[in-house]
């Protein structure tokens, strides 16, 4: 780590810290980091310690939150785990695989990981050392509320990294969920006066309706809280960039969120879901609604069903036989209703997965839903890889990250592999059943081609209206313009410039 006389020579950081977990901090650090790329700053994203299952890929090959790639791209950069040093995928309740720098350092419990916090620390900070050094700006992110007083001494990602790293912090909160006043006031009344002090202004998130009419609150946060307001984000749903907690498909929980209208696609929220991401370009379809799923119920008004990736496929295999959704998704694809699955999902719909290794718990084997002629081995080292594919003649790309290897005797492989890691691979991946209704895939990302999707949901049957719009990288580029000049129309940016120069 850097000494504190060596800390001049480099970049500085503004941190954007949040009042509770989804109030907008991603957004916010993503909007920072297009716009201070289109001022011509060498700007790249950071956060110490992300929890989440949501994650992607590097060029090299190694693990990082997908939240910190999409950070990434937004600032014009090439993704790199020291952007994301510490990853957290939760395993269960209490325990999570930790991955550090990019690949698996072992799974611990709640209680372990807290034992080793100083080590995790200074792997993070020495990682934001070396973004400082070679850059112009960085922008932290936070994570959950910054104010939890019962974790604030064990923190490794909010205001102990901003004191090393002497940042200017953004406070958001999120007006939506309501009581924006309490969480503003609150969250800054929870901190140490040091703490406290390196806020710099509030961000107010996701407002609908007049903002004029909210001026009177905003004065009354600056009294009360002796910290300016920065501006309020209006809800706005011109972007589509990928969320990062579970906390967002929580709600969608049947099929009440239809208007029943267009054909219907259902994704099973499995207890431990996994890159949720896959399933956004899905959402932006104009031909179809799709819903998240997690009570048990008649799927015969959908026209597809999917099982999602998962953390820990052996429980979530367990959770969906307990609760019947087994059975139900067998009567569905037997009366002909097309079933895909991703990842771990794949690995659910074969006829068996063994572990004999016990790398998602105790030892054993369980039999799938036997939907596709596969059967998984699950097996270290965990495959993480960036990849180039044809589905159907249609080039797409995508990333596979899995413990475990999966053997097809039967149907027909789903996508031919062109390159993993920018490397020749010549093999293939994945499987479609006899019937031609059931799929099985390693490639996140694959609806990300809009070709592709075209492709698949004409096989069910829906009429597809083909889009010439972007897809994949070309399209989120084109969001993160849309946001960056959201973010400047309101937000005080001459305020966050001065941040930015280290003058606030």
């Amino acid at each position: 780590m850097k000494k504190a006389d060596d800390q001049k020579k480099l970049a500085r950081c503004i941190a954007v810290f949040g009042t509770g977990s989804d109030v907008g901090k991603s957004v916010v650090t993503t909007g920072l980091c297009r716009h201070f790329a289109e001022q011509g700053l060498k700007v790249v994203p950071y956060k110490a310690q992300n929890m989440s299952n949501n994650s992607g890929v590097t060029p090299e090959g190694l693990e990082m939150g997908r939240a910190q790639i999409i950070q990434a791209e937004a600032a014009g950069v090439v993704p790199s785990v020291l952007m994301n040093p510490v990853l957290l995928k939760p395993t269960g309740e209490t325990g999570s695989q930790v991955v550090l720098m990019g690949k698996v350092d072992g799974d611990e419990s709640a209680a372990a990981y807290h034992k080793k916090k100083e080590r995790y620390f200074n792997v993070a900070a020495e990682a934001l050392d070396r973004l400082r050094e070679e850059n112009d700006l960085v922008i932290m992110e936070g994570a959950g509320s910054c104010a939890e007083v019962n974790l604030m001494d064990g923190d490794i990602v909010n205001f102990r990294m901003a004191d090393y790293a002497d940042a200017d912090v953004i406070l958001v909160a999120d007006i939506h969920r309501g009581g924006v006043f309490g969480q503003v006031v609150g969250t800054l009344a929870c901190l140490p006066d040091h703490y406290a002090d390196r806020v710099k202004g509030v961000v107010i998130n996701r407002f609908r309706g007049d903002i004029s009419l909210f001026k009177d609150g905003c004065d009354w946060i600056e009294t009360k809280s002796g910290k300016p307001v920065l501006g309020v984000l209006p809800w706005y749903t011109d972007f589509h960039i990928g969320s990062e907690d579970s906390v967002v498909i929580e709600q969608p929980r049947g099929r009440s969120s239809l208007s029943g209208t267009k054909p219907a696609g259902a994704v099973i929220r499995l207890p431990f879901i996994s890159n949720f991401t896959d399933f956004e370009p899905l959402m932006q379809r104009d031909e179809i609604e799709l819903c998240y799923l997690d009570r048990p119920c008649d799927l015969s008004e959908f026209a597809f069903v999917i099982i999602p990736g998962s953390k820990n496929t052996r429980k979530d295999l367990a959770w969906l036989k307990e609760t019947g959704w087994d059975a139900r998704i067998k009567v569905f694809s037997q009366k002909g209703g097309h079933v895909a699955g991703i990842c771990g999902g794949y690995q659910i719909l074969g006829e068996k997965i063994e572990d004999p290794q016990g790398v998602e718990g105790a030892a054993g084997t369980e039999e799938g839903l036997g939907l596709l002629p596969v059967a998984t081995v699950m097996k270290a080292p965990k495959t993480t890889t960036l990849s180039r594919f044809t589905y159907k003649g249609i080039e797409g790309s995508g990333y596979e990250i899995h413990m475990g290897t999966t053997s097809r005797h039967g149907g027909d492989p789903l996508v031919a592999v062109l390159e993993r890691n920018s490397e020749p691979a010549g093999d293939h991946d994945g499987c479609m059943a006899p019937s031609g209704t059931v799929l099985g895939t390693y490639m996140h990302g694959i609806f990300d081609t809009p070709a592709i999707v075209d492709s698949w949901l004409s096989d069910i049957g829906i009429d597809v209206r083909p889009s010439d719009t972007a897809g994949g990288l070309d399209a989120r580029q084109e969001a993160y313009g849309r946001l960056a000049e959201h973010t400047r129309t309101h937000l005080a940016m001459d305020a966050i410039d001065t941040m930015a120069k280290g003058e606030a």
